[in-house]
């Protein structure tokens, strides 16, 4: 039997209608689609009625399918001759494993391909009315995560905290107080424009802005939660002016 092929599709910041035409055609035409936890169930619901559904979702220090098992079932459904979508939340390749799916699918010899996907780390941002570049405030961005592959080890805080230019922090709300602390030790300004966008182009989404000396603290009052991304630099105080209220995206 033929081996089939696997498409890699970054499903977006959350709206369903930010799906690009590409990957929403793949998830129309699939036979097997393994998506993250976050997916938009309206995409979910895209898909031909043989084709086999398969949550491999993640949370927070808990991880029900390990990341080798989902690996091998990208493997496993491609080399029986199917057609497979894995569907993940924003872009394949921003923080969303999909590097490491792709190099296994190589050293398979199985076709894939990516489909870019709208990251959170940008779109989810100008949902809340916060570009991340901007002539006046911003001429870089740099994205990192809350945590590293090992756990416990820590981002060099120390060097982030003296990149000029807006800083996009995803997967931290769980050390959203010390990430702030850490920033502020190192040399950023307590006044430091800073902010928390949960649910980020839902209709569900809200947000908090203040700085890097009360941000924790304003978050936790309104109980804002993972999935959030953390933004800080001086675009943030666009957020105000640029916000917009999130709209059903419809699906074509």
């Amino acid at each position: 039997m033929n081996k089939g092929n696997v498409w890699l599709v970054g499903a977006g910041p959350g709206d369903a209608g930010l799906i690009t035409v590409k990957g929403l055609h793949c998830i129309r035409t699939a036979d097997v689609i393994v998506h993250d936890r976050l997916v938009n169930p309206e995409l979910i619901a895209q898909v031909p009625d043989h084709c086999e559904i398969i949550n491999v979702g993640k949370e927070h220090d808990y991880h029900p399918i390990p990341q080798e098992e989902i690996n091998q079932i990208l493997v496993r459904h491609a080399q029986a001759g199917k057609q497979v979508v894995r569907l993940k939340g924003g872009d394949p390749y921003v923080f969303g494993r999909g590097g490491e799916e792709a190099e296994v699918l190589a050293q398979h010899d199985i076709k894939f391909e990516i489909i870019p996907g709208i990251s959170s780390a940008i779109g989810g941002l100008a949902c809340a009315g916060i570009p991340v570049t901007h002539r006046n405030y911003a001429s870089s961005f740099h994205v990192v995560t809350g945590h590293t592959s090992q756990g416990n080890e820590q981002q060099n805080w120390e060097i982030l905290a003296q990149l000029e230019g807006t800083l996009v922090i995803l997967m931290g709300m769980t050390r959203l107080m010390e990430i702030c602390q850490q920033l502020m030790l190192y040399g950023k300004s307590p006044t430091t424009p800073a902010a928390v966008i949960m649910y980020a182009s839902h209709p569900k989404q809200e947000s908090v802005i203040g700085t890097l000396a009360t941000l924790a603290a304003k978050a936790e009052e309104k109980d804002l939660h993972a999935p959030a991304l953390i933004v800080v630099g001086n675009v943030v105080n666009l957020g105000a002016m640029l916000s917009f209220p999130p709209t059903h995206g419809a699906i074509p």
